[in-house]
């Protein structure tokens, strides 16, 4: 994000316009909106969080200091801190940890889909919707400390030094809580994912009706595959990975293909409704 247009869009903010208010929202909401998909799964749960951040943005916008901190930095370090303290979200509580959804999976049975099925959009649409819910519950697993930190590095593509910053700990520090964080995931997924590891019995394809017949998979309102959204790769400013035992073992790549979801539109005009009779009296 540019810092200059950025300022100048604060400036204006904090004179009265509330069109500047609802570009500098349009220029952060989609970023904040993907972090908490991927941190709490449900589309819903992630975009009233996203509008808790939004507004808690705004009301803290005038004790922004440009000298102290990037404007990105400063607004990421409101959305990590929201996120790590806000109330659990509805599939967290029913998400515990890698034992309990091994189990689950493991009781989903498999089921063959015939050759000319699996050409057909829709079938692998319902797939791709497989294969993203399942290894986005895996991030579930992972505490919220560790998920924010293994979504800023492995997903977002923050800078090691970037994510220590808004996390306010050493880059050697956060090295660590993301090495540990991927080490227990890609572990989880190199005993059980068949994506990642051929040995294993487990496929997307022989699961998704199994998952559509427990609930996991809702064929009339998917909430993750879409073959035309941007992709996480192609919005990642930058690369920056540890050289661990799981380096560029696909795990990386399994992530960074997910789509990219544009934040939904009714949300900046609920936000805007819901601020303007203050906002106009910012001084």
């Amino acid at each position: 994000m540019n810092q200059t247009v950025t300022l100048v869009l604060i400036q204006k903010t904090l004179s009265g316009d509330i069109q500047s208010l609802e570009n500098l929202i349009k220029m952060y909401q989609d970023y904040i909106y993907n972090l908490c998909r991927f941190m709490f799964l449900n589309p819903m749960d992630a975009e009233d969080v996203t509008q808790e951040i939004l507004l808690k943005l705004v009301s803290n916008l005038a004790k922004y200091d440009s000298n102290k901190a990037k404007f990105s930095t400063w607004l990421y370090r409101i959305t990590i801190n929201h996120v790590i303290s806000t109330k659990k979200q509805r599939l967290e509580e029913v998400t515990s940890d890698f034992e309990a959804y091994g189990k689950e999976l493991d009781g989903i049975p498999f089921q063959e889909i015939i050759r000319e099925e699996l050409e057909r959009p829709e079938t692998k649409l319902l797939i791709e919707e497989a294969k993203i819910g399942c290894s986005m519950g895996m991030l579930l697993c992972l505490d919220r400390n560790q998920r924010i930190v293994f979504v800023m590095g492995e997903i977002m593509h923050l800078s090691h030094r970037t994510a220590a910053e808004i996390l306010e700990i050493t880059p050697d520090h956060y090295r660590k809580k993301l090495s540990r964080a991927r080490k227990d995931l890609f572990q989880f997924m190199e005993d059980k994912c068949g994506l990642i590891n051929r040995n294993n019995p487990c496929r997307c394809e022989k699961k998704t009706m199994g998952f559509i017949n427990a609930g996991w998979v809702d064929k009339s309102n998917l909430k993750f595959a879409n073959f035309h959204f941007q992709r996480i790769r192609e919005i990642a400013e930058s690369l920056e990975c540890i050289e661990d035992d799981f380096h560029r073992k696909g795990y990386d790549d399994l992530y960074q293909d997910y789509p990219f979801h544009p934040a939904p539109k009714q949300m900046l005009d609920h936000i805007l409704s819901r601020l303007e009779p203050e906002f106009l009296k910012i001084p």
